[in-house]
């Protein structure tokens, strides 16, 4: 089987150590940074055709956050790979104590639809300034953006090195059915689960950036104007096809009307009276999931938008009003512009009502009360987030993302990607000067005291 042999073809080229110099990843990173430029325009039509996708949104979260994300490791991973000392303790004396990271070896990075390319480089970035060799599957979802993936990497990598393997279900199993070093997999809960299984055959590592609901909750004491123009932000991006935005609204019912009028008006200011006309607004990625997100709005609860254009498959910014935890809205993560509003009496009301269920990826706070802030921060868990505005926590090369429980495990961007990538290996380097003899058989009583000594 192909597969097969591109593993391993890898598995032989990383055993030449070819990849252990810091300079060999260097350069494979400016040249593939090189290549993202000279190809940007045929990304930006990728991006289009999967998505409809604008320029401007295809360069702010696709292009330009891959060019930052390399820029940033480029310029730090050679610190990131440093030998790191340790303190030694008094009863290993005499040694030197240090850490060192090695690249795991062969990777798998498995990348999803809705951020196509940026959620492919980005972890590709880290595997390569970590020294791996690696596979990447793009998804099949969006074929226009795989074609380019796969054009900037055949440029830019042997397939011994880098190698991208395209198609669908069957070729997902034929790549989960080998014997990687590390699966790096970004996508949704059901296959991530099934991901995870498959590693467990061979006990590999793997990091899951999943999703699942995330919460978004409106304080009576928020700026609510200023909350609506950012929840409107974080929801409709990428029309609302993003695994950290805000699924549902939690919000004090002293507010709510206020709040949903500044909501209608933001949506109306960012995508006009009719968003299906709006050349920058994004489609839906296929039928199927066309299908699922029209059959979760209710239009008893509708109190903006809900109508839909099949022919070009996009969903206008749709607002359910007095939404339960019974409907069919709460019952799955949406991953498209609907946004149910739930009421509550109070913030420890919302607080249970996020901590009964799955730990989600994100959760947004809006509030100018900073004891609740500190409240939420310290006891609701979920993976990252953002107090007053959304989505922007994961746009940065300087903090990790990930997710926690159902909604994933482990953490990339920048340092956390090159470490998620890495091995450490904890090293000590006994000194043979001298050799103390109190951990040598017999063992006396003066050698008892003095390990109380050593190791108090």
């Amino acid at each position: 089987m192909e597969i097969e042999k591109i593993v391993a073809k890898q598995r032989v080229f990383f055993r030449t150590g070819k990849t252990i110099p810091l300079s060999y990843r260097k350069i494979a990173l400016k040249r593939l940074a090189r290549s993202i430029k000279d190809h940007e325009e045929d990304i930006y039509a990728a991006l289009k055709a999967d998505l409809n996708k604008s320029k401007t949104e295809a360069f702010m979260c696709e292009i330009g956050m891959t060019l930052a994300e390399l820029s940033y490791m480029l310029k730090h991973m050679s610190c990131w790979a440093q030998k790191e000392y340790k303190v030694t303790p008094l009863a290993q004396f005499s040694a030197t104590s240090f850490t060192i990271k090695e690249p795991y070896g062969v990777v798998l990075v498995m990348s999803p639809w809705n951020y196509p390319f940026m959620l492919t480089m980005g972890p590709l970035i880290g595997a390569i300034a970590a020294g791996n060799c690696c596979v990447v599957k793009p998804s099949a979802y969006a074929p226009a953006t795989s074609a380019v993936i796969r054009t900037i990497l055949r440029e830019c990598f042997d397939e011994e090195y880098v190698a991208v393997v395209e198609g669908g279900r069957a070729e997902n199993q034929a790549l989960l059915d080998q014997r990687f070093d590390y699966i790096f997999f970004t996508g949704g809960v059901s296959v991530g689960k099934e991901v995870m299984a498959k590693a467990a055959r061979y006990l590999t590592p793997v990091t899951l950036e999943l999703g699942g609901k995330s919460p978004c909750v409106v304080d009576k004491t928020a700026k609510l104007n200023l909350a609506a123009k950012r929840i409107a932000f974080g929801k409709l991006l990428n029309c609302g096809q993003t695994c950290v935005a805000p699924d549902y609204i939690l919000i004090d019912k002293e507010v709510k009307d206020e709040f949903i009028g500044y909501l209608k008006k933001w949506i109306v200011k960012m995508y006009g009276d009719n968003a299906a006309k709006n050349k920058a607004y994004v489609k839906m990625i296929n039928q199927k999931h066309f299908d699922r997100v029209t059959g979760l709005i209710d239009p008893q609860k509708v109190v903006f938008g809900g109508g839909w254009n099949e022919e070009t498959m996009q969903i206008e910014p749709t607002i359910m009003d007095n939404v339960t935890p019974e409907d069919a809205i709460m019952q799955e993560e949406i991953f498209g512009p609907v946004l149910p509003i739930i009421s509550v009496e109070s913030m420890q009301e919302a607080e249970r009502f996020i901590c009964d269920r799955e730990k989600p990826l994100a959760l947004y706070l809006f509030t100018q009360d900073r004891k609740l802030a500190n409240r939420f921060l310290k006891h609701v868990p979920f993976g990252g987030g953002c107090i007053n505005d959304t989505i922007i926590h994961l746009a940065t090369s300087r903090m990790g993302f990930g997710g926690v429980g159902n909604s994933g495990m482990g953490s990339y961007h920048g340092k956390k990607s090159f470490e998620t990538f890495s091995h450490e290996k904890s090293i000590v380097k006994k000194h043979t000067w001298m050799d103390l003899p109190v951990r040598y058989a017999p063992y006396t009583e003066l050698q008892e005291k003095l390990l109380r000594v050593f190791l108090r």
